[in-house]
């Protein structure tokens, strides 16, 4: 399970010592319990790994019951998400020599659980026998520009579960190019994987040598040396997008990487007037708007499609189609106010 990031578009709740994902953004007290939750009854607490920094190891484990030290690999630094993967890759690979591993996000909000974890076992099934690695694909609800998007081609064999070849990864694309994608029929890509670990290192030094050549160095044990001269490089970039081995499996289950303020919308329960309240809210005459108040009382009266946040000192007023749009308003205020984490 990968979980790195602050969150930024949740400013200002979320901050370097309250990430993201030790929000109540989905069905649970935090975002990291609803994934640990969801994990437990199909890989137990001993197949369980967060990928992480050691900022966010105390908090996690503080937030979920069960979660210890053994069950963290922490990385030296940040360097993306291909070098983290292929080290735990490497570790899964010293007690389990076939491997299959699956690679998720500690962040996002997946309904229902049950139908979750049989395409994980689908997909698990398929990568060993196909040999592939396997991504999920999201059929489109809406015209996305969040999101990246997977062009299918051909179906992979003629069984169960239906998958395909990967014809192509879209990055995030403009409005227009996003509804033309929805027609199309082109899904939105999830982040999640699953692989025979063994394979996956294996296509990781063909289409990536800059980090495979490295992996001696995981080999002799110096994980830090690894990191350290390893380059940043997410794992689309490095893997996916250039290995011949990929296959999508459209999903059966409701996705949200829960990217900005209003996606809250979606994961959260609204009232019949369409908003969402989280916290110390009182609303009168308000229609679509998401509020959230743990720092103070937070009324909204006679408005729409706002979003109303108090907390850590400071109070957001934003309209609510402009949420994702917070990474570029924290670069204009004071450093005061983007760094809120001496407030906590």
């Amino acid at each position: 399970m990968l979980a790195g990031g602050v969150g930024a578009r949740f400013w200002p709740v979320s901050t370097p010592k309250r990430p993201k994902q030790l929000l109540p953004l989905g069905d649970g007290a935090s975002l990291i319990g609803d994934t640990v939750e969801r994990l437990l009854p199909l890989v137990g607490w001993e197949r369980l790994r967060i990928l992480a920094g050691r900022h966010l190891a105390e908090p996690f484990e503080k937030q979920v019951d069960g979660l210890q030290d053994e069950h963290f690999l922490v990385e030296p630094e940040a360097k993306g998400t291909l070098p983290i993967l292929a080290w735990a890759a490497h570790e899964i690979l010293k007690t389990e020599g076939n491997a299959i591993m699956a690679s998720l996000h500690s962040d996002h909000v997946i309904r229902p659980a049950e139908v979750f974890r049989a395409q994980i076992q689908e997909a698990a099934e398929l990568a060993t026998r196909e040999q592939r690695i396997i991504t999920f694909g999201v059929p489109p609800t809406r015209p996305e520009t969040g999101y990246g998007y997977i062009r299918s081609g051909d179906r992979l064999g003629a069984g169960e579960p239906e998958a395909y070849e990967v014809g192509q990864f879209i990055e995030k694309p403009r409005r227009e190019a996003a509804s033309d994608f929805v027609r199309r029929g082109y899904l939105w890509n999830s982040g999640i994987f699953v692989w025979p670990a063994r394979l996956f290192l294996d296509e990781l030094r063909k289409t990536a040598p800059q980090v495979g050549d490295l992996l001696t160095l995981l080999d002799a044990g110096k994980v830090a040396e690894f990191f350290e001269q390893v380059p940043t490089i997410s794992v689309d970039e490095g893997v996916l997008e250039k290995s011949a081995r990929v296959a999508v499996l459209p999903t059966r289950f409701e996705w949200d990487d829960v990217g900005a303020w209003d996606a809250v919308g979606r994961t959260r329960h609204a009232d019949t007037a369409g908003n969402v309240a989280v916290g110390d809210v009182s609303l009168v005459d308000a229609k679509d708007c998401i509020a959230w108040g743990d720092d103070g009382a937070v009324v909204l009266f006679g408005v729409d499609n706002l979003v109303v946040v108090r907390s850590n000192g400071v109070t957001l007023v934003a309209a609510r189609e402009r949420t994702a749009e917070l990474k570029s308003l924290l670069k204009q205020l004071p450093r005061s106010l983007r760094d809120l984490s001496a407030n906590e």
